[in-house]
């Protein structure tokens, strides 16, 4: 298949399908993978036993592992292959003004802005959203030791700075999707349907597009 962007991410809360989509699409399109390296992070467990007191070195510690992964990215030459990674570098900023204090949130946002100058964007940002509902129950499947410790709430905040802060965004085209009641890896349709509605993104240059895909 020709492929209709060079360089697709896709975002979205825990537990939304990001990297199963990621690996659906790398193989769709034969793009190389760009994964967040989230088990990396030595203070993730201690962050969801206790948010407040370990949220800023969490924090930075993704923002510069993020974009070590995205400086090598300009690095690379996307028309040769192209890329799909299952992250954009912005989804800091996502978590950092949900869990860093003012004082915290304006030392981080300084460091932020210098890096954000010097990352490459993509051709085409995916946002999958869903119900903190079954956010839990798909969080509670993967059965991954450190997110034994995420609340309801904590999800359901989540989501909520994830719609607001993808309202308001414009550095790319986007494609909005609400996947609750759809399952692209078990559920060949599902998938079918939602490949359809990327490529309807590059035939018809749309800069935003909601949908909503429901089984059958």
């Amino acid at each position: 298949m020709m492929k209709p962007f060079h360089y697709i991410a896709i975002e979205g809360p825990i537990g939304v399908g990001k990297t199963s989509l990621t690996h659906l699409l790398a193989q769709e399109f034969n793009f190389k993978l760009n994964l967040e390296e989230v088990e990396t992070n030595p203070f993730l467990s201690d962050f969801y036993k206790d948010r407040r007191k370990h949220a800023f070195q969490t924090q930075v510690f993704f923002l510069l592992s993020r974009y070590q992964q995205q400086k090598e990215l300009v690095q690379q030459d996307l028309f040769q292959q192209g890329f799909v990674s299952d992250y954009i570098f912005a989804k800091d900023q996502i978590f950092a003004h949900l869990n860093l204090s003012e004082e915290e949130l304006s030392l981080y946002d300084s460091l932020y802005n210098l890096l954000d100058a010097r990352i490459l964007k993509p051709d085409l940002v995916i946002f999958l959203q869903a119900a903190s509902e079954v956010l839990k129950d798909r969080v509670k499947k993967r059965k991954i030791s450190y997110e034994k410790h995420i609340d309801q709430q904590y999800l359901e905040n989540l989501g909520q700075a994830y719609n607001r802060f993808f309202f308001t965004y414009s550095e790319t085209p986007l494609l909005v999707v609400n996947c609750s009641e759809i399952d692209f890896v078990e559920k060949p349709e599902d998938y079918k349907n939602l490949l359809n509605e990327i490529l309807q993104m590059k035939k018809n240059k749309l800069q935003k597009h909601y949908v909503s895909i429901s089984s059958k």
